[in-house]
């Protein structure tokens, strides 16, 4: 079965200022990832806005990323839809242009109350490609869904591709046993960027997440220094990286952490409603931000590429 590693980008959907998406633009993304070491993208999950896009968009964003990646990144399709019949459709979609693996978050609008629903939920998704390693995206924060992931694991042995879980949620304890479980018979994908080193202390080979877009360097140098054993400058760059992210929550958050895309040279425009997106003067702010940040820690050469030192 499917073993992601190393740091995956949730990229962001590129956007015209007219709201079209803008495919053109995603080359240049992939580019980007290639060159700073990322290892896969996570493609229309909840940094991609996938569930504001439609159907249609969705297929032309994941073909546009598989076309870019070139067997380079490893892609992960975010197929997630209210409805099970345009989520299959987008599987099979995915599956047939060469995925490597699709994922599902619960449902937003109708809960799902206890395990063996969800686990009844995943099989029933899995299935609409059964030969594509099927990924269940844990994210309490933007559905509710707060079952533990450990129980979900111990349900699913009756379906052949579930590969693993995105795991986007602060309980530690619960993802160690997921990563655990059965001697790390799933692979067990951590997404909180600004607690990054407590899943590598916890044995995380993998990671999904947004502020990689434009700062992946910075997490690898987190990763390098843990695996070395230097704690000390490990414990240094997370708490740089987690104090970035605060100053971005407060700018707006998503909308403002897409925003910040453009200290690499990349403008992925706006952002869909409900989603706000930032202000001119806010995007402004966000620039200088992020540039003296990276100023500061010597991670910026020039206008588009840095790397950490």
């Amino acid at each position: 079965m499917l073993r992601l590693k190393g740091i995956i980008a949730a990229p962001f959907t590129p956007m015209k200022e007219d709201g079209s998406v803008n495919y053109s633009l995603i080359k240049e993304q992939a580019e980007l990832f290639v060159n700073d070491g990322i290892s896969g993208a996570f493609v229309c999950g909840t940094s991609g806005e996938g569930l504001l896009l439609t159907t249609e968009e969705r297929k032309k964003i994941a073909e546009a990323w598989l076309k870019a990646s070139a067997g380079r990144l490893k892609v992960v399709v975010h197929i997630s839809h209210h409805s099970l019949v345009e989520q299959a459709e987008l599987s099979k979609h995915a599956s047939a242009n060469g995925a490597d693996a699709v994922a599902i978050h619960a449902p937003s609008l109708f809960k799902i109350a206890n395990v063996d629903d969800l686990a009844e939920y995943c099989k029933v998704s899995a299935s609409a490609s059964p030969k594509t390693p099927f990924y269940f995206y844990h994210m309490p924060a933007m559905n509710n869904t707060a079952l533990p992931m450990i129980e979900l694991l111990k349900k699913v042995s009756n379906i052949p591709n579930f590969a693993g879980i995105k795991f986007t949620y602060e309980n530690i304890m619960d993802y160690s046993l997921s990563l655990n479980f059965e001697k790390g018979r799933y692979d067990v994908l951590f997404g909180r960027d600004e607690i990054f080193l407590s899943a590598l202390a916890a044995g995380a080979e993998g990671a999904v997440g947004s502020t990689y877009n434009f700062a992946a360097p910075l997490y690898l140098e987190i990763m390098n220094a843990f695996k070395s054993g230097n704690m000390k400058r490990a414990m240094e760059l997370q708490l740089k990286a987690t104090s970035m992210i605060e100053d971005l929550v407060k700018l707006g958050g998503l909308p403002a952490i897409k925003s910040a895309m453009r200290v690499r040279g990349i403008d992925c425009g706006p952002c869909r409603l409900p989603l706000k997106t930032v202000s001119a003067k806010n995007a402004d702010e966000i620039l200088k931000l992020m540039k003296n940040f990276m100023q500061k820690e010597g991670m910026l050469n020039d206008s588009k590429i840095y790397s950490v030192a």
